[in-house]
């Protein structure tokens, strides 16, 4: 894997990894700043009897308020502003006129195109009172993530994210999907490299100062294993196991790693009301 400045690189995905300067950086703040305010906004909206096609419609109507576009919006034939993924749904549900009800679990997928830039970010929400093993599920899967952004440094690898993902998740007797990963992003929606959520240390591309991609762990209480339904998007857990799933978009810094996506107020990370 080769390494290019990404002032000189094509808009396009080209199998280089592209290394970004501070005007990006200020660009990604931007727009991870509003995704993280989006999904701030669906906080007070997740309850029963609401639907995933209402919450969909807030999405689309506050990225349109505020200037920007939902990426997912047509991007390869997908017709929705978000995805809504619940319970056993791992990632990519497609928001319908299902109403949520008590005890559902949910992850909210946004990405918002904000003067080029693309802020991508998942977290999820508790519909109601939420039973205790899905708060154990949310919290294992919140700090996966965590740890696999503590692994981000200058000189870490790739593998190093995932190793510490993986370590974490399995440890607390729960399993790491396979089947999707975290991904480059910055004037593009996906692009080079991508993140596995498991690994070995010391394995994988070796991170520099520039590089922006998304973490974004998909955790199980059952198996890892998972198939995609036939409408093409929604992947569920084979054994019907409850799945979970947190998303930040971050860079690369001389001494670290900035998280773009965090929520201003704080509403990023569980607990939520479990019973």
């Amino acid at each position: 894997m080769t390494f290019v400045d990404a002032a000189a690189a094509p808009r396009r995905k080209t199998g280089e990894i592209k290394l970004y300067g501070q005007d990006a950086f200020a660009g990604m703040r931007k727009a991870g700043k509003l995704t993280a305010e989006a999904l701030d906004m669906l906080v007070a909206e997740v309850r029963p009897g609401v639907t995933t096609e209402r919450l969909d419609k807030l999405a689309f109507d506050f990225a349109m308020d505020h200037g920007a576009y939902p990426a997912p919006l047509m991007y390869r034939g997908y017709r929705r502003a978000i995805c809504t993924s619940i319970n056993h749904v791992v990632c990519h549900g497609i928001p319908n006129d299902k109403p949520l009800r008590e005890g559902d679990v949910l992850n909210v997928d946004v990405t918002l195109i904000v003067d080029g830039w693309h802020g991508d970010s998942s977290r999820m929400y508790g519909v109601g009172t939420i039973p205790r093993r899905a708060a154990r599920l949310v919290d294992v899967t919140y700090e996966s993530l965590m740890r696999g952004i503590a692994a981000v440094r200058p000189g870490a690898t790739t593998g190093d994210i995932g190793h510490a993902i993986q370590v974490f998740a399995e440890a607390e007797r729960c399993s790491v999907v396979r089947d999707f990963c975290g991904h480059g992003l910055g004037r593009l929606f996906h692009d080079e490299p991508n993140i596995l959520h498991y690994g070995r240390v010391g394995e994988g591309v070796v991170l520099r100062p520039g590089m922006l991609f998304t973490i974004e762990p998909m955790i199980n209480l059952g198996r890892p294993h998972v198939k995609v339904l036939g409408d093409g998007w929604t992947a569920v857990t084979r054994d019907r196991s409850l799945s979970a799933q947190f998303e930040h978009t971050v860079g690369v810094t001389d001494d670290g790693v900035e998280i773009f996506t965090l929520s201003p107020a704080g509403l990023h990370r569980p607990p939520l009301t479990v019973d």
